[in-house]
């Protein structure tokens, strides 16, 4: 999920499904099918906005598929693909304590416990075995590496200070 002022990119219309305007989306959220749960959308499409209403949808196989009100056959709803699905930030349900959404990680400066300053986290990245953050140099970095460390709160991410931007890892620099 990444977040643009108040809204949250919860995922993205992929393709039509069937013949009655169905959307295939996939989604950011775990679980998957989290999406269905906000009724509410903003498609944001080539930069236009198009507030949606969710009229129902479903696991399709390893996908999700929606029908959007107003939007009943597959040439409507063609036009659609592509748009990310935004939702109000608002509507995010609240994380236990230490828990956060990746839109949250985004754009924080990463220092090593040694105050090194590593760059600025640019996304995550969803591997089998935990996340991955993605940090890209940044002017006031050690250097100009991009460097893959992974989100282990407690063994690698020592703190995340959201109201400073900033987060501290036990992480060599060198890596």
């Amino acid at each position: 999920m990444t977040q643009n002022s108040q809204e949250t990119v919860i995922g993205r219309i992929t393709s039509v499904f069937g013949v009655k305007g169905w959307l295939k989306v996939f989604s950011y959220t775990d679980p998957k099918d989290g999406i269905l749960n906000y009724p509410d959308w903003t498609l944001d499409l080539d930069g236009k906005r198009i507030p949606a209403k969710l009229e129902e949808g479903r696991r399709q196989g390893q996908g999700i598929v929606v029908r959007l009100k107003g939007i009943n056959d597959r040439d409507l709803a063609r036009t659609y693909c592509g748009a990310e699905v935004r939702v109000s930030t608002a509507e995010l349900p609240e994380l236990p304590e230490g828990e956060f959404y990746w839109f949250q990680l985004e754009g924080l400066d990463v220092y090593t416990v040694d105050g090194e300053c590593l760059g600025k986290v640019h996304h995550l990245m969803e591997t089998g075995s935990n996340d991955v953050l993605v940090v890209q140099a940044t002017a006031g970095s050690i250097d100009q590496r991009e460097r893959l460390i992974p989100y282990l709160p407690g063994e690698v991410v020592q703190n995340v200070d959201l109201d400073s931007k900033r987060m501290v890892v036990d992480w060599d620099p060198e890596f």
